[in-house]
């Protein structure tokens, strides 16, 4: 094992891939992370299997026999990707069964262009629990205000959510109430609550490249001087409330009949700014319980200068404070990055998803 990866893990610090292909799992690559590079997560999204499908040639087989077979092009794109979830997930259970059902975790995300759509979200939230059929499968629902009902009703239902494209306070707060407003109708419903696991994917990058677009145009010596600094102090001021919560009577009630804390996660964690130090993301954001995704580039640097210095989320909430009220003062308008970065969120997503369907329409062809 790597010993800076391995000193991130003793800090707390679940290390998961942000990455899933059939070749990484043909090849036995991912296998090599979980044994060498204490990766115990998986995270999938549109995106990436929009670039795995359509850049290699492992898919061949699977969607010459979908062809055969005359499936629908929604029936095959859910056979291609399930079957890794699958896969992935089989590779992890021995780190789900060693952590009692913590990590070891695979996910697989909601057709984004539900992202708006509650009923719909939680029918699909089903269909692939169902079709993956594994224990240690988290599906994906995004934080949009019409998930949050969406994340209740599938929590509700026993079954295990990451919640994505979390980017502002506010939501995060209407995030953590779905999933204990999910986990209260689950123990009404006798479901086990011990069974049900759920992480936050709280965005990170992302934030500080609107922001620091938005203190270019600004232009002061005081705006600039706030660059690259807005992700890591939303991150811990989001970490603030999360700790509230898990003080609550509210989460005490339910943690005494089994349940379990949801997560933070920190996702889109590699570095966008090449003059910022490519592991920032991962160093300045180590507390205990909680999940960085990471590609696979942003594990290896971390493997090799990352330097792991303790807690450093807990410990500097009043940091984040003086951050994001330093940036309201500029003129950084917060809500509004907010908004843009969820829309821009959920059309990328789209984006992709329709990039993956096109790609495997052409083969059914």
């Amino acid at each position: 094992m790597n010993d800076r990866l391995t000193a991130l893990s003793a800090a707390g610090v679940s290390v998961w891939l942000d990455d899933i292909s059939r070749q990484r799992l043909h090849s036995g690559g991912l296998k090599r992370l979980v044994d060498e590079s204490s990766v115990v997560g998986v995270t999938s999204n549109p995106t990436i299997f929009a670039k795995a499908v359509s850049e290699r040639d492992d898919y061949t087989e699977q969607i010459d026999d979908l062809k055969l077979r005359g499936v629908s092009l929604e029936e095959a794109v859910r056979a291609i990707t399930t079957y890794d979830i699958r896969w992935a997930a089989d590779v992890l259970l021995p780190v789900y069964d060693r952590t009692g059902g913590v990590d070891g975790r695979v996910s697989i995300e909601v057709d984004p262009r539900l992202a708006h759509e509650c009923e719909r979200t939680v029918a699909e939230a089903r269909a692939l629990w169902w079709l993956v059929d594994r224990p240690n499968t988290l599906i994906k629902i995004p934080s949009t205000m019409d998930g949050l009902p969406a994340i209740t009703g599938a929590i509700s239902e026993g079954i295990s959510v990451n919640v994505t494209l979390i980017f502002g306070l506010d939501r995060y707060d209407a995030v953590m109430d779905a999933y204990l407003s999910g986990l209260e109708r689950a123990q009404q419903e006798g479901i086990d609550l011990s069974t049900i696991h759920s992480v936050a994917s709280f965005f990170v990058s992302r934030v500080d490249t609107e922001v620091d677009r938005r203190l270019d145009e600004i232009g002061t010596d005081e705006a600039k001087g706030l660059r690259s600094k807005a992700a890591i102090a939303n991150a811990r001021v989001a970490h603030e409330r999360y700790s509230r919560v898990i003080a609550s009577g509210r989460w005490q009630s339910l943690a005494k009949a089994g349940a379990n804390p949801q997560r933070p996660l920190w996702a889109s964690t590699s570095v966008k700014d090449p003059d910022l130090p490519d592991t920032m993301y991962v160093t300045e954001l180590v507390t205990d319980g909680t999940v960085n995704t990471m590609p696979e580039a942003t594990i290896e640097a971390t493997g090799d200068h990352g330097e792991i210095r303790g807690d450093t989320v807990s410990t500097r909430y009043d940091d984040g404070h003086e951050v994001l009220d330093a940036l309201a003062k500029v003129g950084i308008d917060y809500d509004d990055v907010i908004d843009t970065l969820e829309r821009e969120g959920v059309e990328k997503f789209e984006k992709s998803w329709l990039e993956l369907l096109e790609t495997v329409r052409a083969e059914l062809s």
